[in-house]
């Protein structure tokens, strides 16, 4: 005759979390999620642990678990879910009837506004090269670059629409002027602090108008 196995201390911990009031158990996850990003920030994300985030927090890891599985949960979900509202955004910009220049204004400030409302999270993705993680992950893994492709292809579909109304000077290939305009905006990662400087928004303005100062034809300012 078999004896039922005592639920363990997560499973008991992770059935009442289940019951939790939706709005109370968002907000838990979500002062999780803030806590990891800090840890992942300050020691990496290699580094980084689930009892680290615990420490973080003032709690035990079993708490945690309840939550998230592991700290790689934890990143998963939270890179994806801004990620997956940058894709959209671009998408939304790049088929907009508005012209060539005023989506590019929009996208790049757009985009340097994600990172700082995000911030440090993108910066450590794009730090660690998290795109390209073991085989464990793979799923995530194709999943982020895939929607990095598809940001990328928002920018390309903007440059081609500007060149084919030829309000942007053929200044190269619509990919490598793309390529260009996104690798200024990750390279922020360098620099960028929220207390050091101008705003997000202010970057990502000055950002645009130096790539349109070089595009536009003739140069139009923003006004």
């Amino acid at each position: 005759m078999s004896v039922a196995k005592e639920p363990s201390l997560i499973g008991k911990r992770r059935s009442a979390a289940g019951k939790e009031p939706r709005e109370s158990y968002h907000n838990r996850r979500q002062e999780i999620s803030e806590a990891a990003i800090r840890v992942f920030h300050r020691l990496g994300y290699n580094a980084a642990s689930v009892s680290a985030v615990a420490a973080e927090l003032g709690v035990d890891r079993a708490t945690l678990y309840y939550y998230f599985s592991s700290k790689e949960q934890m990143f998963d979900e939270i890179v994806r879910t801004v990620l997956e509202s940058n894709d959209q955004l671009a998408r939304r910009i790049a088929d907009s009837p508005i012209s060539p220049a005023r989506k590019l204004r929009e996208l790049i400030t757009a985009l340097m506004n994600s990172y700082g409302s995000n911030y440090p999270l993108l910066y450590i993705y794009i730090r660690e090269d998290l795109a390209h993680v073991s085989d464990t992950r793979s799923t995530w893994s194709q999943h982020m670059r895939q929607l990095n492709r598809n940001i990328e292809q928002s920018v390309i579909d903007i440059i081609q629409q500007g060149y084919a109304d030829q309000s942007f000077r053929r200044v190269g290939e619509p990919r490598i002027v793309a390529y260009g305009i996104l690798g200024m905006l990750n390279w922020s990662h360098r620099w960028y602090k929220p207390d050091r400087g101008g705003s997000t928004d202010e970057i990502g303005k000055v950002f645009a108008e130096m790539i349109l100062s070089g595009l536009e034809s003739p140069y139009q300012p923003a006004v």
